[in-house]
């Protein structure tokens, strides 16, 4: 078959930092074209990004067209001593994206003819500027949603909600598939538009990248130090409502004056938070700051061997993201190291670790359960009588893997586009 081409509008694509979501959308470009498809990344000029480094660059791959459109961040580039008109955060901080993606998009679609679009949240602008494309091209459209656009009280402004809200509902009506990445998200989403039938939802997990980890256990392993402290690493944005880390400080507060814990046999790395300010005076009060570090941020390799030769691996996932699993679950599985997960039992991120046979699992919000678990996990990973994903279930995750899913839908929608366009000729004659 002749190789279909797609182009995807994406905020996150490299040299953006920081973000789980850039890996996602660069290994799909990556993989697609062993599956018979072309990509064609429409995303931001570097000057949008918060943080922007050059560690992924060389992974996208050659000959890959990515083009490059004009935005800016209203927050650091549009603001007067640091406010600035709700109106320019419409759908988000970065809408000035719109005007430049769609006419670069246009002209990308003239020259290359795609057979699809598709479109990656968040940032909502590039929903929105793939709905202009799509009204304007008619072609196919997939819609991935990494996150929710809406909760009943997210976003907190008004306005910005209802121009979500908004903009939620007319794409998941335009779009061809409504991608999600848990079966919770997928069935929030179908309870709440309910008018529409169940093949507009598609779930494609997040996943890792097995190619990356080739490189990173490439890497000599530090040699360990006899008898010394545990290091048990979170890797990634520590968020202060999403991810609340409060009950877990308290249980460390807890354990540490019973003697249970102290600095010289085990140390926490809180890794790029951003969120440390927060945290620091927490961690002062609670007398707790010899044993938990906040690590700076690091080039996404130098993350993977750190999670590679850690002694054991955190998660966090509060309640209200039930319908959520972060991303580097998936990573830490393919780390092989033990997981504790701190978060709800009953969410899709506690569900995916018991169907992987992955560690433990404790609620994030129960202080004296984080207590208890946290010293079991511990004697567990001293004694070697805790392991890691076995890595047949691991594999399971993989980016290819999940890549194999999009080309999948893709084909779908295309073919489905073109069943309707002949039996609408076929009508009209």
């Amino acid at each position: 078959m002749p190789m279909r081409r797609v182009l995807i509008v994406a905020y996150h694509y490299p040299p953006v930092a920081g973000s789980s979501g850039v890996q996602r959308t660069l290994k799909f470009s990556t993989y697609l074209r062993e599956l018979g498809w072309e990509p064609l990344i429409l995303t931001v000029n570097p000057r949008a990004y918060e943080r922007a480094t050059d560690g992924q660059l060389a992974e996208i791959p050659a000959g890959v067209r990515v083009e490059r459109a004009f935005a800016l961040d209203s927050a650091r580039h549009l603001s007067i001593f640091g406010y600035f008109p709700a109106r320019l955060a419409m759908p988000d901080r970065w809408c000035s994206w719109w005007f430049d993606g769609v006419r670069r998009g246009l002209r990308l679609i003239r020259e290359h003819r795609p057979d699809a679009l598709m479109s990656t949240f968040p940032i909502a602008t590039a929903h929105m500027i793939a709905r202009s494309l799509q009204r304007t091209t008619g072609l196919p459209w997939l819609a991935d949603f990494r996150d929710h656009m809406t909760d009943p009280d997210y976003p907190p402004d008004p306005a910005i909600w209802r121009f979500n809200r908004r903009l939620e509902s007319d794409t998941v009506h335009a779009c061809s598939k409504a991608i999600f990445t848990t079966s919770g998200a997928l069935q929030m989403y179908a309870q709440r538009y309910a008018d529409l039938p169940a093949s507009r939802w598609a779930i494609i997990e997040n996943g890792f990248d097995e190619e990356n980890f080739r490189d990173a256990e490439r890497a000599a392993r530090p040699p360990a130090t006899a008898g010394g402290p545990l290091r048990l690493i979170h890797s990634g944005i520590l968020y202060p409502h999403e991810r609340d880390p409060r009950c877990f400080f308290a249980a460390l507060e807890r354990l540490k004056a019973s003697g249970v814990l102290n600095a010289s046999n085990v140390r926490f790395v809180l890794r790029a938070t951003a969120s440390d300010d927060v945290y620091r005076p927490i961690l002062a009060k609670a007398r707790i700051d010899d044993i938990v570090e906040l690590a700076p941020p690091v080039d996404y390799r130098e993350a993977l061997k750190e999670m590679l030769h850690a002694d054991g691996l955190l998660l966090f996932q509060a309640a209200l993201a039930n319908q959520q699993i972060p991303a580097k679950l998936y990573e830490y599985m393919r780390a092989g190291r033990p997981i504790l997960a701190l978060t709800d039992p009953a969410g899709d991120t506690a569900a995916a670790m018991r169907a992987s046979h992955t560690g433990m699992i404790c609620d994030l919000a129960n202080v004296n359960d984080i207590a208890a678990k946290l010293t079991a996990f511990i004697d567990g990973v001293r004694t070697g009588t805790l392991a890691g994903t076995e890595r047949q279930l691991a594999d399971l995750h993989s980016r290819r893997a999940r890549t194999v899913d999009l080309a999948a839908c893709l084909n779908g929608v295309v073919e489905g586009q073109r069943e309707r366009t002949v039996s609408t000729g076929l009508a009209g004659t």
